[in-house]
């Protein structure tokens, strides 16, 4: 039997060694690069704009959204007359302290063992607000719902500013109530644009 031939008990490879070494361990270079990077920078990935970047405990920090109208009177004058308390799902959340630099138009509830809720005005018309959406009333205001994972961004869309309320999946109703009362009693009415 010839030497170069390979026999049964032989395994046969069609790398060389170096290259088989190369093969296997550049992927486990690159995951640990990966978690690496992850480390040392922090996720940036693509959240929903409306919910916190931070855990429940201490200042919210918030992502930063376009909120061309956050500083007009109309929202200053809403988020001065906005509850200090919501009622969660049974549960009283207080007004949370929001992390430095605070975006404008911006206000939130929450507390250590509870998802904040985050209430922002002066936001630019939501993409999905087309003449054939679904809005809901509430307290006579009328809301646009934008269901996400474990949340939905509710939409105040017949006032003079868009108003978000970013609600979790288990705060249930009483919020969206208590935020549509004030939004009701505090800004004028106006019809509904779907366009520019």
């Amino acid at each position: 039997m010839p030497q170069d031939q390979p026999t049964e008990s032989e395994p046969v490879s069609s790398l060389p060694r170096p290259l088989l070494a190369v093969a296997i361990g550049l992927p486990v270079l690159l995951a640990v690069a990966v978690a690496a990077v992850g480390l040392v920078l922090g996720t940036s990935g693509a959240a929903d704009p409306a919910l916190p970047t931070a855990d429940n405990s201490g200042p919210l920090a918030l992502v930063p959204v376009t909120a061309p109208a956050a500083e007009s009177p109309e929202c200053t004058s809403l988020l001065g007359k906005l509850p200090l308390t919501l009622v969660s799902d049974g549960s009283t959340l207080p007004r949370r302290e929001l992390a430095t630099p605070a975006p404008a138009g911006a206000v939130a509830w929450g507390d250590a063992e509870h998802k904040p809720l985050v209430l922002r005005c002066g936001l630019d018309r939501p993409g999905e607000l087309t003449p054939t959406s679904q809005l809901r009333v509430i307290s006579d205001v009328q809301w646009l719902e934008v269901q996400g994972s474990d949340a939905a961004t509710w939409f105040a869309v017949d006032r003079p500013v868009v108003i978000a309320l970013t609600v979790p999946s288990d705060a249930g109703t009483g919020p969206l109530q208590d935020v549509s009362t004030t939004i009701r009693d505090s800004l004028a009415k106006g019809p509904v644009r779907t366009q520019g």
